[in-house]
């Protein structure tokens, strides 16, 4: 026991009792989002009738389904779309987790501002999952492939989740994160394409409208410039003071 202490202070930034709580804040709001997923399942009518709307939004005002086209691309070019398919069920979790842990470990002054912007992001998105249930492109019936594997992932996804698109709400706080707190040119370039990347990912598997993302893009300036301005101001109080 006095060895994983001593370890837990050597280590972690500021001991385990802070990594128990951050690992509880982030397993609460599993936890909230499977009660936010059950809400929203009860109403596919709902789902599939926002989503014919917003087919109908944007044929009206492009004329066409851009995310159609991606999605015929992507599948003339089999490792594009393996690298597609693995961006669209990694960039949420996996990426998002590992940099959320990342940045905790490495760049701990960054992290209370990103940890909760990223929170606050899917808080409002759960909000809009609730409200306004949306079916994705894939199960609307108007050309897109649905290719969707799941297994065990379709025990915590939720199928009408499209609107707003948090995947691409937390791509955008993630690439802007890390660009301003990594070091390397090489992965500041990386983390500055990374938003785009994930949004034309979640495009070309069929499971996302442009107006989707539209719409994640404003909930991640939206939840940023409400979690940083709360930051700037407490501390241009402190130094004040």
């Amino acid at each position: 026991m006095a060895v994983m202490v001593a370890a837990g202070r050597r280590v972690l930034p500021r001991g385990w009792a802070d990594l128990g709580r951050q690992l509880a804040i982030w397993f609460g709001f599993a936890i909230l989002y499977q009660l936010a997923r059950g809400i929203a399942d009860r109403n596919p009518t709902k789902a599939f009738s926002n989503g014919r709307a917003i087919v109908d939004f944007e044929t009206r005002v492009t004329h066409r389904l851009y995310e159609l086209t991606f999605q015929n691309f992507v599948d003339q070019r089999h490792l594009l779309a393996t690298i597609v398919s693995w961006t669209y069920w990694n960039s949420e979790f996996t990426v998002v987790g590992i940099a959320v842990l990342w940045v905790y470990m490495r760049r701990h002054d960054a992290f209370v501002g990103f940890r909760n912007s990223i929170l606050l992001a899917n808080m409002i998105g759960l909000v809009g999952y609730v409200f306004v249930p949306t079916a994705p492109p894939r199960l609307l019936g108007v050309g897109f492939a649905d290719e969707h594997r799941d297994g065990l992932v379709s025990l915590a996804a939720n199928p009408y989740a499209a609107m707003p698109s948090l995947h691409a709400a937390d791509a955008l706080i993630v690439g802007v994160v890390l660009f301003a707190v990594c070091r390397s040119p090489w992965a500041k370039a990386l983390w500055a394409a990374w938003p785009a990347w994930v949004w034309f990912a979640v495009m070309a598997t069929g499971n996302h409208f442009w107006l989707d993302c539209v719409a994640g893009i404003a909930v991640a300036i939206l939840a940023m410039s409400a979690v940083y301005n709360v930051r700037i101001r407490r501390s241009f109080a402190a130094r004040r003071a």
